[in-house]
């Protein structure tokens, strides 16, 4: 297998139009299940709640997650109303880890996506039951009825984003980061952490995306690589921005890590290994997808998505 040229362009493909038509669809849909309800009075608290949620969702964000999980289904011809759904699901568990995350109890941060963050706007307990609710409702859409999504399917669906929010995923890998506050780690401490912190829901969208459609053990494998260097590059790249961008390009605080002294990869490797290490797990990205030979010869726009998209994640400035 030939290694493929990271800066090499994709032919025949625009990233722009088809991102413009997948947000379309997602900002739609998470809309309308992030909804207000018409009968409840503020004095009752449910306004309050619904309003604070869509705040935590809407108008905000790459939507990398989703991106990812609608590129992987299109790549194997899976059902698009199952992804849609998968898509919203995992965004919504981002949202409220972010949530969460940004709590005084946490990372007691102030700016996340270029406004206040939920506690600072609504208050903590406010904030905390947001959350609360982004998370079951992210398990509700996914499990809708009458709409013919295959039983199995949704139970799929849930297991892989119920493993990659939980303890042996984000809540883990969160929990060994607060617990590594001002202590040096080793290289496979470091990546164990961002596996489990931020890689575990990335690969999780890849391979819900992958379990809406009928793959070889061949082709799941080769996409659960991809998801795993996607997942760690995604980190790197964050840990690289947090020292080189500043807080209105980032849309959160820069300089945070070294501020509280937390280990990176650029604290580990240095910014320049860091860099290259980086563009290293991009390479592993697009060779994964270039090996699916049952996708390959199908033609290149059907896995184009997911090879664009790593290239987006790694280069981009915020």
């Amino acid at each position: 297998m030939n290694a493929l040229n990271v800066s090499e362009p994709l032919p025949l493909f625009d990233l722009n139009a088809w991102t413009t038509r997948q947000l379309a669809r997602v900002e739609q849909a998470l809309s309308g299940w992030v909804a207000l309800s018409s009968d409840a009075p503020v004095a009752n608290g449910v306004r309050g709640l619904e309003t604070a949620m869509r705040y935590a969702v809407l108008d905000g964000g790459k939507r990398l997650r989703p991106l990812l999980v609608l590129a992987a289904c299109e790549a194997v011809n899976g059902d698009q109303r199952a992804a849609l759904r998968a898509a919203c699901a995992v965004e919504l568990i981002h949202a409220y880890s972010l949530v969460h995350d940004d709590m005084p109890c946490m990372d007691n941060d102030v700016l996340r996506r270029g406004k206040p963050t939920v506690h600072v706007r609504f208050g903590q307990a406010p904030a905390l039951l947001a959350g609360d609710a982004l998370q079951a409702l992210a398990f509700e859409i996914l499990t809708p009825e009458g709409e013919g999504i295959a039983p199995a399917t949704q139970a799929r669906l849930c297991r892989l984003l119920a493993q990659a929010a939980g303890y042996q995923g984000m809540a883990g890998g969160q929990a060994i980061d607060l617990a590594s506050v001002g202590l040096p780690l080793t290289s496979p401490e470091l990546h164990n952490m961002h596996r489990l912190k931020t890689g575990a829901l990335l690969q999780a969208s890849v391979m819900m995306g992958a379990a809406c459609g009928s793959v070889s053990p061949q082709v799941e494998d080769a996409l659960k690589h991809y998801g795993a260097a996607v997942g760690l590059a995604f980190q790197v790249v964050d840990d690289v921005l947090d020292v080189t961008a500043d807080s209105a390009t980032l849309g959160k605080t820069a300089g945070k890590d070294a501020a509280q002294d937390k280990p990176t990869f650029v604290s580990l490797l240095g910014l320049q290994a860091a860099q290259d290490y980086a563009h290293q797990l991009l390479a592993q990205a697009l060779n994964s997808v270039s090996s699916i030979a049952s996708l390959e010869t199908q033609g290149l726009p059907r896995t184009a998505a997911l090879q664009a998209l790593a290239r987006l994640l790694v280069q981009r400035t915020h």
